[in-house]
């Protein structure tokens, strides 16, 4: 089965963006969990946010090529990591903690 260049392209984006999400996202989390073990948390975070946002960047770059299409996959699968990654990662309400428990 053969598909056209540009589904392949489009695959190809949203995998790139769910990368490139995975880094930021992941680096964002291990960054705010190292925080209290830190000297020097400000440069800790400016340091992060710099290589973070450098790399992403950067990465979506290559792989848009400018097309303004791949862009808008790219961030899709992007956005939709940080979605499933809010998802996971958050911690579970307290009140939410207790129901179905015999009291």
């Amino acid at each position: 089965m053969t598909f056209p260049v540009e589904w392949q392209w489009g695959l190809g984006s949203l995998l790139a963006g769910m990368a490139v999400g995975l880094f930021y996202f992941g680096g964002l989390w291990w960054t705010v969990r190292r925080l209290p073990a830190v000297r020097r948390p400000a440069m800790w975070i400016l340091s992060s946010y710099l290589i973070r946002i450098t790399v992403c960047v950067g990465a979506m770059f290559l792989v848009s090529q400018g097309r303004w299409e791949r862009i808008l996959i790219l961030l899709a699968g992007f956005l939709a990591v940080r979605l499933l990654m809010v998802r996971r990662l958050s911690p579970v309400p307290a009140e939410s903690c207790g129901k179905g428990a015999i009291s």
